[in-house]
């Protein structure tokens, strides 16, 4: 299952905070698809992905519930090593465009992350993560992540949306540590 972090709604989409969504929704369009409505609070879509069937989903939950419609969506589709379950999402810590693949670890202040945790007490699943850059002080994260970005630092993530969407591809081909060989 790969899960895209982001805000529902017109106001947030192409914001640093939604580049999670707009990988899966890419990856739906590779596969001839589009994300549709679900019980599960999520906008998603089944695909055969490297003759693999896989789960896309945009969770309709803000960001900082994000936990809720990802645990619904895990139950849902029976996924139980949480290294099946690939989360997309903006990073602060990493610089506009770069991207990094990671399985576990820290949540480094991420609040849909931190809901992720708590709903499936556990941390284990894979990450990618995709750099916004730090705004210029840390009151401004908030607002920095929700902001529609500058055209120069749009065209950067306009490419490393689309490096995300072929290490998700690896990650699934080939597994995470594959991809994070090739990726970091």
């Amino acid at each position: 299952m790969v899960v895209g972090l982001g805000n529902p709604g017109e106001d947030f989409t192409r914001s640093r905070h939604n580049l999670g969504a707009e990988v899966v929704s890419l990856l739906a369009e590779r596969n001839g698809t589009a994300l549709k409505r679900s019980k599960e609070k999520s906008l998603a879509a089944e695909v055969t992905m490297n003759g693999q069937h896989v789960v896309l989903a945009f969770p309709q939950t803000f960001m900082n519930l994000s936990g809720e419609a990802v645990a619904k969506l895990v139950r849902r589709h029976g996924i139980e090593d949480p290294e099946r379950l690939v989360i997309v999402h903006d990073e602060l810590d990493l610089p506009v465009g770069r991207m990094r693949v990671k399985v576990g670890g820290g949540l480094a202040g991420h609040n849909g992350l931190k809901s992720i945790v708590q709903h499936l007490k556990t941390d284990d699943f894979v990450r990618v993560r995709l750099g916004v850059g730090k705004p210029p002080t840390a009151q401004q994260g908030a607002d920095h992540v929700l902001k529609k970005p500058s055209k120069r630092d749009r065209t950067e993530l306009d490419i490393v949306v689309q490096e995300a969407a072929d290490a998700v591809e690896l990650i699934v081909s080939e597994g995470a540590a594959v991809a994070m060989n090739r990726y970091n």
